[in-house]
């Protein structure tokens, strides 16, 4: 049965009606009342509390959300005719993306721009790699030992094309424990000789690397002491070449070679038994092609025949053997120059000078027991050490200085071919001299 309000004939819940609860209130569609059914239904989404609010919550602040701040202007948020919500609450582009807010009013978080990321991230690590070169540079300049005043040698010749570098290898025992000495086979003899000396020519045509028998006969000319700064007279003494550095060291060994070859030494460099030691260990070892097994018990060495990696100990031994040898010191240079050319091409490759954890070490396995000339530069080391492992990289040759014969102990240069190979050197021709070995 139809119940009539006010005389007027309207079914109850029909489309245009207005029902009532028991309570009074109006709900449904085409409620008298001024808020939107959702808004009196669910009084906690109302944005203030009016006098038809019927619960005991102190009305709320215009304009504030019981949730966030402010509520931003609504756009056409409710149908003009129904009052209900018609999806677009808060203003904007309607939840579209990049640059509509959300529905708490924030915007929405831009998309990272990558291009920007990467060139970020590339341009932080060359200015890192940058640094830490530079900060390399200079601690490794700073661990050189420049001890060797070349200004004191006097008379020189005159310098040539291209850069030679005289490369000492003394039996300096400077650091070493005597348990270092018993291992190395070092023995405990006082002060200074050199085991092996070689010229290290660097020019356009290639590297050459010339060795000079520590036997070789010389004269010993006019110098000035190291120290004493007393000049002493030519007197045309003769005595095997390492004398002269055992006599008044390094600028008397440079002299000497100068007024024998008339060849200019532009740097000098020389390490002790420790120090080469040191580097062979800390790139790990160096691999060498031992062609004939040999003994000897003064240096420490037994070496089997075949493809073989050395440590430290065996490195020094292997360059120090000369009595297994019928050729003795002529036969102990070649090990050397063929030694020394391994260790700078295994040390000079990109698992080494790339790896933090290898190249230091063997830095400062070096250059803290390296003594050079006080004009010698990082720069110029790293020159040479390239150019002694092309040495053996098809770029350069390798001889013993000529020998024309020996006066029963001391070997005597082959004169013409000496005076050959200066002028080939100081003109930076391609060298042909042979040593005949």
């Amino acid at each position: 049965m139809n119940e009539w309000q006010g005389g007027t004939s309207r079914p109850h819940g029909a489309g245009g009606g207005r029902s009532r609860d028991r309570s009074g209130n109006g709900y449904g569609r085409g409620s008298g009342s001024t808020q939107p059914e959702g808004v009196r239904a669910m009084p906690q989404v109302r944005r203030d509390a009016g006098s038809g609010y019927g619960r005991s919550e102190p009305p709320l602040p215009p304009q504030m959300s019981p949730h966030r701040g402010t509520v931003p202007q609504q756009s056409q948020g409710y149908d003009d005719y129904s009052g209900y919500n018609t999806g677009q609450v808060y203003g904007g582009d309607g939840g579209g993306r990049g640059g509509g807010a959300g529905p708490d009013g924030y915007r929405a978080r831009p998309r990272p721009n990558w291009g920007r990321r990467i060139k970020w991230t590339v341009l932080t690590l060359v200015v890192v790699f940058a640094v830490t070169s530079v900060a390399t540079y200079f601690w490794a300049d700073g661990q050189l030992r420049r001890k060797v005043d070349l200004s004191k040698v006097i008379d020189r010749p005159a310098a040539g094309d291209g850069t030679n570098y005289l490369i000492v290898g003394s039996d300096s025992r400077e650091g070493m424990t005597a348990d270092d000495k018993k291992k190395l086979h070092t023995g405990s003899a006082e002060g200074k000789r050199t085991d092996s000396m070689m010229i290290l020519h660097d020019g356009s045509n290639g590297p050459t690397l010339v060795s000079l028998p520590r036997d070789s006969d010389v004269e010993i000319p006019s110098f000035v002491g190291s120290d004493s700064g007393k000049k002493y007279p030519d007197t045309g003494r003769h005595t095997k070449l390492n004398a002269a550095y055992a006599e008044d060291g390094a600028e008397l060994l440079v002299r000497t070679i100068e007024f024998n070859t008339k060849l200019h030494i532009d740097h000098y460099v020389e390490i002790g038994f420790a120090g080469f030691a040191g580097i062979v260990d800390a790139i790990g070892g160096v691999e060498l092609d031992i062609p004939k097994a040999f003994k000897d018990k003064d240096s420490g060495s037994d070496f089997r025949a075949g493809t073989q990696t050395l440590n430290g100990t065996q490195a020094l031994a292997f360059v120090r053997a000369r009595h297994a040898f019928a050729a003795s010191d002529l036969a102990r240079t070649k090990n050397q120059q063929k030694f020394l050319a391994a260790l700078a091409s295994q040390t000079a490759t990109p698992g080494t000078i790339l790896n933090p954890f290898k190249l230091y070490p063997t830095m400062s396995a070096g250059l803290g027991t390296l003594i050079v000339d006080k004009d010698m530069s990082l720069w110029d080391l790293g020159q040479m050490f390239f150019a002694m492992k092309g040495v053996t990289g098809g770029e350069g040759k390798s001889l013993n200085m000529p020998i024309s014969g020996s006066t029963g102990g001391n070997l005597l240069w082959d004169k013409p071919k000496l005076a050959q190979l200066v002028q080939q050197l100081n003109n930076d021709e391609k060298v042909t001299v042979s040593d005949g070995q």
